[in-house]
């Protein structure tokens, strides 16, 4: 935990926040801070600063809240992730959020397997839970939107041509597909396929909404490991 993340319900007044949960027990195993030690804070959803220390208990920490610096800046970048399988959706979603991505589509796809959206993981809380390990991993505290869509053509018909209107629109595709670009702010939709990748059909339906195509090399990777290189990639981080 690089950043402690605070909520609006942990202060008691205008500077003083009381923690109990989770957060406390981290900060007490792992940071085992003293009185008058400072730690570094951020509000969720809003700047970030530091926290001194003002009491430790066996319960519950004070901090002294100053709030003065924005969080970093995000990712100019709509991501389109066919559906993970649960074992690695966790630590997808937390690079994801780590990364600074704040728009977040999991969509279906023909090599999704129906049972995968059945998953508990895919409860708000659950999704809630994984994003803010990756924004306390990096230091950041804006909260990226994840967005379910269980049906891949009326999605891609219907609804992607305004998402991926004036942005570079790429799709990552192992076949027949440019070199990844290089690194840009310019903003961009990013469309990720499963495991074994977007079907024919699929890569077709995205070119007909201006998609195109790019790889990252002969190597075929996971999508837990894609994710992150081409971000790596394609924006300066």
């Amino acid at each position: 935990m690089n950043l402690i993340l605070l909520y609006t319900s942990d202060f008691i007044d205008e500077q003083t926040v009381a923690i109990s949960d989770r957060r406390f027990h981290h900060i007490r195993g792992v940071h085992q801070p003293e009185p008058g030690e400072v730690l570094k804070v951020g509000l969720l959803d809003g700047e970030r600063g530091s926290g001194e220390v003002i009491s430790l208990t066996e319960g519950e920490i004070r901090l002294r809240v100053t709030l003065d610096r924005n969080a970093p800046a995000p990712l100019p970048l709509k991501l389109i992730l066919a559906l993970p399988r649960p074992k690695m959706m966790k630590r997808t979603l937390q690079t994801i959020s780590a990364m600074g991505a704040k728009e977040i589509y999991l969509i279906n796809s023909y090599r999704v397997d129906k049972s995968y959206w059945s998953t508990p993981l895919l409860q708000p809380e659950k999704i809630r839970e994984q994003l803010l390990l990756g924004l306390e991993q990096a230091g950041d505290t804006v909260m990226p939107e994840v967005h379910l869509r269980k049906r891949f053509k009326p999605f891609v018909e219907d609804e992607l041509p305004a998402i991926s209107q004036d942005t570079r629109a790429l799709v990552a595709h192992p076949y027949h597909a440019a070199p990844c670009p290089a690194e840009s702010s310019v903003p961009t939709t990013l469309a990720i396929g499963p495991e074994g990748g977007f079907i024919a059909y699929e890569v077709e339906k995205l070119n007909e909404c201006g998609f195109t195509a790019i790889h990252i090399g002969e190597r075929i990777l996971r999508v837990e490991n894609a994710v992150p290189v081409l971000l790596a990639r394609l924006f300066p981080l």
